[in-house]
C-alpha cells in the first residue's frame, strides 16, 4: 500500500501527539506534564519542538519572577513574561505562573522596606500587576515560593521580617481577587522527605484554611538527587491528604559527576519513581520538569559537582530517564 508524503507526515504527527508524556498522563486523568521555557529557550528549536510535542503546561523560569518584571517600585516589564505567556498559550498549553512571593531574585528597593503598611501596598501593587495582567491566561499561580527553612523555621526574608505570617495571607488575599480562575498553590523544595520542613509546611496550610485564606494546591519542587528518593510517594501522600491539589512543581534528578551507566540506569529507575508517585496520588494533578536538556538546566552553575538532571541530553537527544517517565505511563 501506497502512502503520500501528506499522508505518510499526518500519521507520523498523530503518532508523535499519542507518544507525548503530557497525553499519557491527561489520559490518566491528571492535568498536565510540563516543563519550561524563557528567554534563553524560547528561540531555540530544539527546545520548543520537543515542548510542543511532548509537554502540555509550561512555566515561565525566571520571566515572571520580581527582579524580571518589577526592577523599579511601580515600574513593570512584562516583555519577556509576555513572550513565554504568549507562545504558551498561542499553542494551547496551560500556564502557570511563578512566583508573586519570593525572598529571592528580589529587587533590592523592596528588601529595604521596614514599614508595614508600605510592605503590604506593595506586595498587593505588584500581584495587581502581575496577576492581573494575565488573569484569564494561567491555570495556577506559585503565590509564596519557598517560606521555610529546612529547619521548619521562618526563612528570615524582609517579608516575614516586616509582616510576620501576615505576609502570606496578603499574598494568596491579593491574587485570588485579582484572578478568581486561578489555581494558587505555596511552593517549596525538600518537601520529599519526612522532617520538620514538610511538618510546618503541612501546620502552615491548616493554619491558612482556618483563616479562610485562599489556598488551591501544593507544589513540591523535587530538586532531587539520584538514588535519594525513600520516601518520596508517602510524602506525596501526606501533602495529599491535605485535600488539596498537588503538584510536582519543578522536578530534575540530579547525578553526582562522574555520570556513567548505572547512574543513569538508576535515574531512569528514578523518573519512573517519581512519575508513578503522581499517579499513586489522587490529589497530584500534574508534574513539571525543571528543563528539556542538561544543557541548559540550573543545575551545572548551581550545583557544579552535580550533572544531567533531565530527560534530553545536552545534544537534546532522549535519555534513558524519559523511558522511565514514559514507562510509568503506558
Amino acid at each position: 500500500m501506497r502512502f503520500s508524503t501528506l499522508v505518510v507526515s499526518a500519521m507520523l504527527a498523530v503518532s508523535s501527539v499519542q507518544a507525548a508524556l503530557d497525553a499519557k498522563l491527561k489520559a490518566k486523568g491528571r492535568a498536565y506534564y510540563g516543563n519550561i521555557l524563557d528567554t534563553n529557550t524560547v528561540n531555540t528549536a530544539q527546545v520548543t519542538n520537543i515542548l510542543n510535542s511532548e509537554f502540555g503546561a509550561i512555566t515561565a523560569e525566571n520571566a515572571m519572577k520580581w527582579d524580571a518584571t518589577e526592577p523599579n517600585r511601580g515600574q513593570f516589564n512584562f516583555g519577556n513574561a509576555d513572550q513565554v505567556a504568549n507562545w504558551a498559550t498561542s499553542r494551547g498549553k496551560l500556564l502557570r505562573g511563578h512566583t508573586l512571593v519570593w525572598h529571592s531574585q528580589l529587587p533590592g528597593w523592596v528588601s529595604g522596606i521596614n514599614d508595614r503598611n508600605t510592605l503590604t501596598q506593595v506586595i498587593q501593587n505588584h500581584i495587581n500587576q502581575l496577576a492581573g495582567r494575565y488573569k484569564g491566561k494561567v491555570y495556577a499561580w506559585d503565590v509564596v515560593n519557598e517560606v521555610f527553612e529546612d529547619n521548619g523555621q521562618f526563612r528570615n526574608s524582609v517579608f516575614y521580617r516586616v509582616l510576620g505570617e501576615e505576609f502570606i495571607d496578603i499574598a494568596f488575599r491579593a491574587a485570588r481577587a485579582v484572578d478568581p480562575a486561578a489555581k494558587l498553590y505555596i511552593n517549596d523544595y525538600n518537601l520529599d522527605y519526612a522532617g520538620p520542613k514538610i511538618n510546618a509546611t503541612l501546620a502552615l496550610v491548616e493554619r491558612l484554611r482556618s483563616r479562610g485564606t485562599p489556598i488551591d494546591g501544593i507544589g513540591s519542587q523535587a530538586h532531587l538527587i539520584v538514588g535519594n528518593l525513600a520516601g518520596f510517594e508517602e510524602q506525596l501522600v501526606r501533602l495529599g491528604q491535605t485535600g488539596l491539589d498537588v503538584a510536582i512543581t519543578e522536578l530534575d534528578i540530579r547525578i553526582a559527576k562522574p555520570v556513567d551507566s548505572n547512574k543513569l540506569a538508576q535515574q531512569q529507575r528514578d523518573y519512573e519513581l517519581v512519575t508513578r508517585a503522581c499517579l499513586n496520588v489522587p490529589k497530584c494533578v500534574g508534574i513539571t520538569i525543571w528543563g528539556v536538556s542538561d544543557r541548559n538546566s540550573w543545575v551545572d552553575s548551581t550545583f557544579p559537582s552535580y550533572d544531567s538532571p533531565l530527560l534530553w541530553d545536552d545534544n537534546y537527544n532522549r535519555k534513558s530517564a524519559y523511558n522511565g517517565a514514559d514507562v510509568a505511563l503506558n
